[in-house]
This record gives C-alpha cells, structure tokens and sequence, in this order.
C-alpha cells in the first residue's frame, strides 16, 4: 500500500524527491549559518580566539543576472539535467518556450550556472550573480511568450536587489572562449529598451578614427608641417597651442582609442582576443560574429564604452 501511495506521489510530482533533497541540503546550510565558529585551537592563535557575534548583518544579495539558452530540446530534459547531481550544473530560474517559469533555487543561495567566467575583475559570478535558462537550443528563434516572462522576472530582480542596468549580461559575455550563449537571436536591444542592459545610440555614431573625434584632430594638427618651398624637407615646428585650443573646444583629452582597452573596460576578458570580440559581436551587432571588428562595429564600441566609463 505504501508502495502503490508513494507512486501516486511520483506521478503527480515527479521531481518530489529532488525537491526533497533540496530541503534536506537547505536544511544542513542553516545549520552551519547558526552555528556559532568553534574556537581555533591555541592560546597564541588570532584565528578564532574569541567569537563575538555581531548584531549588524543579512544576507549577500545578488549584483549581476546572467542569461543563457540551454542548448537542449525542451524543458524537461533541462529540469532532468539540473536535477542529476552528477552533472554539476543548475540555475535560479529556467523558463519554457511557453513562458512558464520554474524557480529551482532561492535568489539568495549560489547556483552553478556560470562556470569558469570574468567580467571585469570579478572571477566568481556564480557568487554575485542570479542565472537564467531560456530553454532554446540554440538556433531557433526565442518564443514571445518566453521573453514576456522573462521581462517580468527582471524587472522584479532589478527591483528587490538593486541590480544595474549595466549588469545584465550573457553567458558568452563571461565565458567567451568558451560559450555562446543566448545566442545571437536573443533581443538584447529590447531588453535594453526595458532597462536591462546598455545598448548603443541610435543614429550614425561618430567614429573614433574620424574627423570628429578629438584622436584624429589632435593627429591632424600635431602632424609636422613642411614649409612652402618643397626644395626644404625639414618639417617646420608645430604651434601646440593650436591643439590645446582645438581639443578644448571639443573638450577631450588627446587620447588613442584602442578596442582592445574598450573591451576590457565594459568588462570583456581579453585574454583571448577575439574570442572577446566575438562575444561582443555576438551581444551587440549579432551579425557576422566570427568576423573582425569592422568600421560600424568599432563605432558601436566606442559609443559602448564611453557609456560604461
């Protein structure tokens, strides 16, 4: 009989026992969070010697929400992976091509959704960050349903913890040698309109390298001169205050704008060159994201960058 109930159970949640295994180790964390530190051993030791709770404190809150597809073909087989501890990776939030959504893990604890990753200096965004799966497998369109629920979810997040816009990101952001996730059919411009993430200007954006810039009038104007007679080849003495004047009027600084730099300010880890330019392009232009940074993609860059200054 208690065979023939415990199935009737399984049938009608078949993840009871995951969710009973998720208690159990929630259990076990706040056992450890009550507990008070055990003394170090040795009466020289620093480490320990005497414990004096404070009464200032709470829980670490997310800063960072990383988004991924899950590269798998629907969303039971992603609620099966993340519920196998053999394979060593979840996520806060998982949400189907229907828009449902399923919360597999409180904001607060640490998913393992990020693996090895950067974003600037942080190296451990499974600490700070709240991981979503899209289920998508990678090349097919995202369902408006699934992005509806999505904005809903952000927008609680960004409100409950105080997440900055600037700090929705992907996973090939953070892991861009090695990921290629959400790919480049995920609407990163519609959730930058929504406050979720930067995008660039619109209109034509001015081109570091051009005439506009303060690079290439400072360039210009410190190029030497030759003087009338091209008989003399000794190039004449350059009047800088002509430069101070005209670089004040633009009010910049003579500068060299270097993309590598750019993308290591809005957070890329360019250790790996074009693997970072590959995850940029992927994230921000979402076309031809194997390709070299041409003219338009620097434009876009340099805008990116002076926003994240």
């Amino acid at each position: 009989m208690l065979g023939i109930l415990a199935a009737c159970a399984t049938q009608r949640n078949p993840y009871a026992a995951t969710n009973k295994a998720y208690k159990a180790q929630v259990k076990a964390y706040a056992a450890a969070l009550r507990a008070a530190p055990p003394p170090t051993p040795g009466g020289d030791s620093l480490l320990g010697k005497y414990w004096v709770g404070t009464t200032n404190f709470n829980l670490r809150k997310p800063n960072y929400v990383v988004i991924h597809h899950t590269a798998q073909d629907s969303t039971a087989q992603t609620l099966k992976t993340f519920t196998l501890p053999r394979t060593e990776v979840s996520a806060h939030y998982v949400i189907g091509r229907d828009g449902r959504v399923y919360h597999m893990l409180n904001d607060y604890l640490r998913a393992w959704h990020g693996g090895v990753a950067r974003w600037g200096n942080n190296t451990d965004l499974n600490s700070s960050s709240i991981g979503i799966e899209l289920d998508n497998n990678g090349t097919e369109p995202f369902a408006e349903a699934q992005i509806t629920s999505l904005l809903h979810i952000l927008a609680g997040l960004k409100k409950d913890y105080g997440i900055p816009a600037a700090n929705f990101i992907g996973h090939a952001d953070i892991a861009p040698s090695r990921k290629n996730d959400p790919s480049a059919r995920f609407p990163w411009k519609r959730l930058a309109d929504n406050g979720f993430g930067l995008w660039y200007d619109a209109g034509q954006l001015p081109s570091p390298f051009g005439p506009d810039s303060a690079i290439a009038l400072a360039g210009h104007l410190l190029a030497p001169r030759l003087p009338e007679s091209d008989e003399n080849p000794i190039a004449m003495p350059v009047d800088t205050s002509k430069v101070d004047a005209q670089l004040a009027r633009l009010n910049g600084p003579i500068t060299v704008f270097n993309p590598h730099e750019a993308l290591r300010i809005i957070g890329y880890d360019t250790r790996d060159l074009p693997a970072a330019i590959r995850a940029f392009k992927l994230h921000f232009i979402q076309q031809d994201v194997n390709g070299p940074l041409t003219e338009a993609d620097s434009r876009i860059l340099y805008n990116l960058y002076k926003k994240y200054l």
